[in-house]
């Protein structure tokens, strides 16, 4: 699971990641010839107040895109074509001022071996508006019904005015999925509740 904001990405840590690694690294690229334009997910640790990269991808992070696409709402969607204009400098980010919690429904046996083709059954009664959402990441539609088809199955999204609020309505909305070959983590957010 994933949720946002982070507490431990304190403002000074934030420009200490991008003063230290991300600027160099995009600095560097330009220098050879191969300027970045794009989205980049820059994995972090933060240790003893101090970001360390684990690892950057080329895409958005999975499930930490969720959480931040309810934040954003539609501009996101501005954001991107900015972005693939060479117009990124000229474009405000808005963050929604609330919180926002992911739960990842994962099929039985991920991580390892896992069980495909389980119902997934009581979705189409669950809330769907800018604060509750469901991403399906894992599923396939087979004759009107929803069926894992991964490891990962479904993101459920919640926004809340505290943590506290999104986790709440998050994990009310895992709770009425009907889905005997599923499973969460229940305790996404801990550190930060």
């Amino acid at each position: 699971g994933a949720y946002s904001p982070a507490p431990v990405l304190t403002d000074a840590i934030a420009q200490q990641a991008l003063d230290e690694i991300v600027r160099p690294c995009m600095v560097e690229m330009a220098r050879r010839g191969t300027p970045y334009q794009g989205v980049l997910y820059a994995g972090l640790m933060i240790k003893d107040g101090r970001a360390r990269l684990v690892e950057y991808n080329v895409r958005f992070g999975d499930p930490e895109c969720q959480v931040l696409m309810l934040r954003l709402g539609a501009q996101a969607l501005d954001l991107l074509l900015a972005c693939a204009e060479g117009r990124l400098t000229e474009a405000r980010v808005n963050w929604a001022d609330d919180h926002a919690m992911t739960v990842v429904m994962a099929a039985q046996g991920y991580p390892g071996a896992y069980q495909k083709g389980t119902e997934i059954k009581g979705l189409d009664a669950l809330p769907e508006d800018s604060f509750n959402m469901v991403f399906h990441a894992g599923t396939r539609d087979e004759h009107g019904a929803v069926l894992a088809n991964g490891g990962r199955v479904l993101n459920v999204t919640a926004r809340g005015a505290t943590l506290a609020e999104a986790h709440a309505r998050a994990y009310a909305m895992v709770d009425a999925i009907d889905w005997p070959g599923g499973f969460c983590r229940r305790d996404i957010g801990w550190r930060a509740l």
